[in-house]
């Protein structure tokens, strides 16, 4: 059998195709092809700018309404104020420092960042209803029209009275559970210092306490000579100073104590005393009838 050469397949797989399309050819001019089986290419669609009849056709549904049914305003927008220049500022210098500390982002003119693009997008937006509003209201004024709302005026809330105190109410818990909880950190926190004053109170006099037993075993072998340490100061026992002059006030005001229990019993030498001790160093209290004399007498 003798094999095809490659310009022979070549050939015969062009005549194939040939034949194939003018079978196709013939099948969609007798209408045998169904939809879908071939697309159809339309002609591009040439626009056209036709303004008049863009026109003709504003003019006839437009409606010619006052302007007070129709409150359209056309105006550049109002001029930038300071603070927003400034706002804008501040705004570049924060994206030129973060470009400049991170590399990764794009390094990219600031007037085509995005994000200070948008920015200025919003400024202008807010600039264009800025000078919508002070073209208006003028226009308004002159029609006899009120912009602003009076002192009495009342409108009736979204929300019921009931369901306004209910979210009164659970804000106040909200508010007061977390300044429970803030006193509830404190007091922790005034405990762990507390302890830890304490902790540390402890060790300062069980350091105190070894530094005398050492100079005590010191003296007992003859090493230490200073007995000075065995009379400390009465001020570094409990209370210190503050301690010692309320005690002092105290004693003053209320003596010394001493036995109190039994003071105004008899002795030996009271018992023995038969002296006449009656009003010494008192007046005499005149009788009832010279006292009523002297009320008398003041009447």
């Amino acid at each position: 059998m003798k094999r095809k050469t490659k310009r022979e397949i070549s050939e015969s797989s062009d005549s194939e195709s040939d034949s194939s399309e003018a079978e196709l050819q013939e099948a969609f001019a007798k209408g045998l092809l169904k939809p879908g089986l071939n697309i159809v290419e339309n002609a591009p669609r040439k626009f056209v700018n036709d303004e008049a009849s863009l026109k003709q056709k504003l003019l006839e549904f437009q409606l010619k309404l006052p302007w007070i049914e129709r409150l359209d305003s056309t105006n550049d927008p109002a001029p930038l104020a300071p603070e927003m220049a400034a706002q804008i500022l501040e705004q570049e210098e924060k994206q030129k420092s973060l470009r400049s500390n991170n590399k990764k982002l794009p390094q990219i003119a600031i007037e085509n960042d995005p994000v200070l693009n948008d920015f200025k997008r919003e400024m202008i937006f807010y600039r264009q209803a800025q000078a919508a509003v002070l073209s208006s209201i003028p226009k308004l004024k002159a029609l006899k029209i009120q912009t602003k709302r009076p002192d009495d005026y009342f409108a009736e809330m979204a929300k019921s009275d009931e369901h306004m105190q209910k979210i009164r109410q659970n804000l106040m818990q909200k508010q007061l559970g977390k300044e429970r909880s803030e006193k509830i950190k404190q007091l922790r926190l005034q405990h762990k210092e507390g302890k830890a004053l304490q902790t540390q109170t402890k060790l300062e006099r069980l350091k105190e306490k070894k530094q005398i037993l050492d100079r005590v075993k010191k003296m007992r072998k003859g090493a230490e000579k200073n007995f000075d340490f065995l009379n400390q100061d009465d001020s570094k026992k409990k209370g210190g100073k503050k301690a010692l002059d309320k005690r002092k006030v105290r004693n003053e005001r209320f003596g010394y104590g001493g036995k109190k229990r039994g003071s105004k019993m008899n002795t030996k030498e009271s018992s023995a005393d038969f002296g006449n001790h009656r009003g010494k160093g008192k007046a005499s209290r005149p009788g009832k009838n010279r006292r009523n004399n002297v009320k008398n007498r003041r009447k």
